[in-house]
């Protein structure tokens, strides 16, 4: 990742972004809650991706670098809270964003210079929404190691690679029983977790593109359409035809 801007303020703002812009790395003293209503987000740092559809948002904590890039038409809302983190999270988090939550997001950042106390009692409830949310497994870690690195980069450039980790391992010179444990010291997951949440991640972004989702089942590795259906209704509580990518607002 380049070297960051620093930004003292996060702001409250709502931004559009067409397919493919991105903001390049920056950091900021306050924390921020980062919410696409429509198109899909992805948001990395040097430990990692994060992915979020209008169903999700991401905490970014004061003081970690990241930048965004948009897939399909985004609308994204964004949420400064300087001097506070009522979440007490340390790290980026993705977390599930209801209806309720959802409208709280859009009605803040629709009014960032108003100060009313109307506004603030609208924070206030945000706040209490944002601390019942649930936290999602959706983080898609980084590996340290660079035996690990050229694994998942071969993983990266194509996620419908369905080689084994033994495979995979003769690749690059290891054996399957070094790169689990690498995994595991690593990444804090298995080889498999790891490559599903990949896939995930790689569906999310050829869905915001209005690929059709036989398609993405197989440019993401699944064996089927149906198997992929099945990993991402377990994973998301929906599936891949219904889920939320844009918002329902013109």
């Amino acid at each position: 990742m380049s070297e960051a801007r620093h930004q003292s303020v996060a702001p409250t703002r709502v931004e559009r972004l067409a397919p493919g812009d991105m903001i390049d790395a920056h950091r900021h003293d306050d924390h921020q809650l980062i919410y696409a209503a429509r198109g899909v987000l992805v948001i990395s740092t040097l430990a990692g991706t994060w992915v979020t559809p209008s169903d999700r948002a991401i905490w970014v904590p004061a003081g970690h670098v990241h930048s965004h890039r948009a897939h399909g038409e985004l609308e994204l809302h964004l949420v400064g809270m300087p001097a506070e983190n009522p979440l007490g999270l340390l790290e980026p988090t993705v977390l599930a964003v209801g209806p309720l939550l959802r409208e709280l997001i859009i009605g803040y950042t629709r009014t960032p210079e108003d100060d009313s106390p109307e506004r603030r009692r609208l924070r206030a409830v945000l706040l209490d929404q944002l601390r019942a949310s649930t936290e999602e497994p959706l983080h898609l870690p980084a590996p340290t190691s660079p035996l690990l690195a050229s694994v998942c980069e071969i993983l990266y450039d194509d996620p419908s690679d369905r080689r084994t980790l033994a495979e995979l391992g003769r690749t690059v010179g290891a054996s399957s029983r070094t790169l689990s444990r690498l995994f595991a010291a690593d990444l804090g997951m298995t080889f498999p977790q790891w490559r599903t949440r990949l896939r995930l991640q790689a569906a999310l972004v050829l869905l915001a593109e209005h690929v059709p989702v036989t398609t993405v089942a197989h440019r993401c590795g699944w064996s089927s359409a149906s198997a992929f259906i099945d990993v991402f209704r377990r994973t998301f509580g929906r599936t891949p035809g219904g889920h939320p990518l844009r918002s329902a607002r013109p």
